[in-house]
């Protein structure tokens, strides 16, 4: 049987002040007073601030003076699923009642960096049409806490007037709205334009789970076809807007164990196809039995070309890895998969990821439930840091998320409300054992270097 997957995502840190947006080069700039500067949709009326040109830093200081991304997520999922149910996560945590003491809880545990998906299925309505109304306000009190949120435009569902992921026009709407997004709130500067690509395909074109519900590898490649060609449509829209935008990425980070010699092919073959997501997104290249894969589900010569033609984008990027106790799985001799618990670890799997793409990597998910979430946390801490220690340039951390969450113990397919307890909070807002051992791992590496070495951490 297929594995369940709870979810999670990022955040980060660094100074700000008062009612502060930032500069074209990420630093925040404000008038004498505290009020932001102009451009701002939310203070329109504020004029241009003066400011005094310096010297422009070296690569090597602005290393030096960058503090690493502690983040956590708000779970935003909303995809649809059997019985044409939409599955609004922030709905279902009580997110829309109480965004406003969700985002003090985040301030409260010292972090500037949300992960944050705004419900596109609400916003987006038609063509051209938004409806920001709900999303003002949260906006703007982001804004006057100095969180700087990394923004989901898709996570995991898209608008009903969009259908699903099978519809080939969705990418260029969805870019369009990554415009109008970045229009509204030009200050914002780090996106997610579609979270876990990977998940998003397996759980809607492989299993039959969500959206599409369809179980094919035809469908499964459709999906992921769509989304990179979204997630790149959609980094051009922003880019023209903010040339210094950066994308976190979050994919699930996963590896097949075979159960028996028999499976060792089928797990092979499982093993690279994990990556397919990445592959095309970062421009690299896959293999000849990935290649025969793609073409015989669905993609065609010209569009793989297509996709290695966008490598440039890769310099924009951060890997973000998503790592649980579920990311590992046995494959059995009748072709069933079952959990395989944290058998290699995030220090193993995630170097197999950055070995491949060389990238800067953030771990951008990961969570356990409350009895097992203390132990967890500083394991998965660990193994970052062995990481770094190692040479690998991992620059940020994540606790997803802030709150509890429903129903993924059954992967969002049994809409019962049964709560999973794998946030820093309970849904009454209260903090669990693990929101305070957050909080002193922050505190502790405070001024931790956002790197151990030199790697650039973006080559643009």
């Amino acid at each position: 049987m297929p594995y369940v997957k709870p979810v999670a995502q990022r955040t980060r840190r660094i100074k700000s002040a008062g009612n502060a947006s930032p500069s074209a080069n990420g630093q925040i700039i404000v008038h004498a007073n505290g009020t932001p500067i102009s451009g701002d949709p939310l203070h329109p009326e504020v004029p241009p601030p003066t400011i005094t040109h310096t010297r422009a830093p070296t690569p090597d200081e602005i290393i030096d003076n960058l503090r690493f991304m502690f983040a956590v997520g708000i779970e935003c999922s909303n995809p649809v699923v059997a019985g044409n149910q939409r599955v609004d996560q922030l709905e279902m945590t009580g997110h829309y009642e109480h965004w406003k003491k969700d985002l003090q809880l985040v301030r409260d545990l010292g972090l500037r960096y949300l992960r944050y998906g705004p419900p596109i299925h609400r916003i987006f309505t038609g063509p051209g049409q938004y409806n920001w109304d709900q999303l003002d306000p949260v906006m703007a009190e982001m804004l006057r806490l100095g969180i700087r949120p990394i923004i989901d435009f898709v996570h995991f569902g898209l608008p009903d007037w969009l259908g699903n992921f099978q519809n080939p026009d969705w990418p260029k709407h969805v870019a369009d709205y990554a415009a109008a997004f970045c229009r509204r709130y030009p200050w914002v500067r780090f996106f997610t334009p579609v979270n876990e690509i990977f998940v998003t395909a397996q759980f809607s074109g492989a299993f039959g789970w969500w959206n599409e519900q369809l179980m094919s590898d035809h469908a499964f490649v459709t999906n992921i076809k769509h989304c990179v060609k979204a997630s790149m449509l959609a980094m051009r829209e922003v880019l023209h807007q903010r040339p210094d935008a950066i994308f976190i990425f979050s994919e699930s980070t996963e590896y097949v164990h075979p159960g028996s010699p028999k499976m060792v092919p089928k797990a092979t073959f499982l093993n690279e196809r994990r990556f397919l997501s990445l592959d095309l997104l970062f421009g690299h290249d896959v293999s000849a039995t990935m290649y025969q894969y793609l073409l015989h589900s669905g993609m065609t010569a010209e569009e793989y070309q297509w996709f290695r033609e966008q490598s440039d984008l890769r310099s924009h990027c951060i890997m973000g890895t998503d790592y649980y106790i579920t990311n590992e799985h046995v494959i059995r001799d009748d072709g069933s998969t079952i959990g395989a618990g944290d058998v290699y670890g995030y220090y193993v799997i995630t170097r197999q990821y950055f070995d491949r793409y060389r990238l800067p990597v953030m771990h951008t998910e990961t969570n356990r439930v409350s009895n097992n979430a203390v132990e967890w946390l500083w394991k998965e801490w660990m193994n970052l840091l062995r990481l770094r220690q190692d040479g690998v340039p991992i620059v940020g951390f994540t606790w997803y998320g802030l709150v509890d969450m429903k129903d993924w113990d059954s992967a969002l397919t049994k809409i019962r409300g049964h709560v999973n307890k794998v946030g820093l909070y309970n849904l009454d807002r209260r903090p669990r054992k693990v929101a305070k051992e957050y909080r002193k791992l922050i505190e502790s590496y405070a001024s931790f270097p956002i790197s151990s070495s030199k790697f650039p951490l973006l080559t643009a």
